[in-house]
């Protein structure tokens, strides 16, 4: 049989569609992609930037990007990892951490564009549904740095934290076009947004709530939870300010660094660091040896 070479034409693309491959692995929403890189036809090498928000099991990321001909670029990034310089050291991942998150980035964005200044956003976080708009300076407008917020494959469902992030980051002084339809406390029926409700939020009201009904409905349940806080002496009624002075300390430095982080680490640290989630391998007189020991301690019980 003839060696035939396979064109890779239209109608192979059409076909195999092999761009979409992250789109059949379930990585990545074309559609909506398309729409947030795509900028209008006369704004001729303007960057068109995202705000980029991902959840882990420990972490939150948020990133402004902006997608160029090589690649995606990454303006700044913010993680909820770093609240702990600012006093927060638990509930990494919950709702009041993606606002305050959202809020670390806005800050860091606009003091790197030296905008800071200009554009301080809500100051004291009161709920209510607001969007950054343009300011005079020394006779001239300046308009505020504008964003559009990617939740990648995230559901966008009221009350959802991808918001919580998006908020923080509109109140942080950037301009995030967006509604109020999908805050918590939004009324699909009144149409109307209870601010009240949106701040607790952002200051961690409901975890307080929960924190509460626990403690007295299920004692041991809430220590096994809460065993971070019950350490550190953070109690329910102390949640709200414990963030406020978190927002307060990021406005004042939005780069502000561990006092442990001005050493560089060797590679034996990071090497170390990665062996504490590595289980070792056993060899079979060792596994029988573990076997041997545990029935001794059951037995001595």
């Amino acid at each position: 049989m003839p060696f035939s070479k396979l064109q890779k034409n239209d109608a192979y693309f059409s076909r195999y569609q092999v761009k979409y491959k992250r789109r059949r692995q379930g990585k990545t929403d074309y559609y909506a992609r398309k729409r947030l890189i795509t900028q209008a036809k006369n704004k001729y090498a303007a960057p068109k930037y995202r705000l980029v928000v991902r959840f882990t099991n420990r972490d939150i990321i948020t990133q402004i990007i902006t997608s160029e001909v090589t690649g995606d670029k990454v303006f700044v990034a913010a993680y909820s990892h770093e609240l702990k310089r600012y006093g927060i050291n638990h509930g990494l991942t919950n709702w009041a951490a993606a606002y305050a998150t959202g809020l670390l980035l806005a800050r860091r964005a606009l003091k790197k564009l030296e905008l800071d200044g200009d554009f301080a956003g809500v100051e004291e976080a009161d709920g209510e549904y607001q969007l950054t708009e343009a300011v005079e300076v020394d006779g001239e407008e300046r308009r505020p740095f504008k964003v559009f917020l990617d939740v990648g494959l995230q559901r966008t469902s009221t009350g959802a934290r991808v918001f919580g992030a998006m908020k923080g980051a509109s109140d942080g002084g950037l301009y995030v076009p967006h509604s109020e339809n999908r805050f918590p406390g939004y009324d699909m029926e009144s149409k109307e947004l209870d601010a009240e409700t949106l701040r607790r939020y952002i200051f961690g009201g409901h975890v307080a709530e929960y924190m509460e009904t626990l403690a007295d409905d299920d004692e041991e349940r809430y220590k096994s939870q809460f065993q971070g806080y019950i350490d550190e002496d953070v109690e329910a009624d102390g949640l709200e300010e414990l963030y406020q002075d978190a927002h307060k300390q990021i406005r004042e430095d939005p780069f502000k660094k561990d006092e442990d982080e001005g050493e560089k680490k060797s590679k034996d640290h990071w090497k170390a660091e990665s062996q504490k989630y590595r289980q070792k391998k056993l060899s079979k007189s060792e596994k029988e040896e573990r076997v041997k020991a545990k029935i001794a301690e059951l037995t001595a019980q």
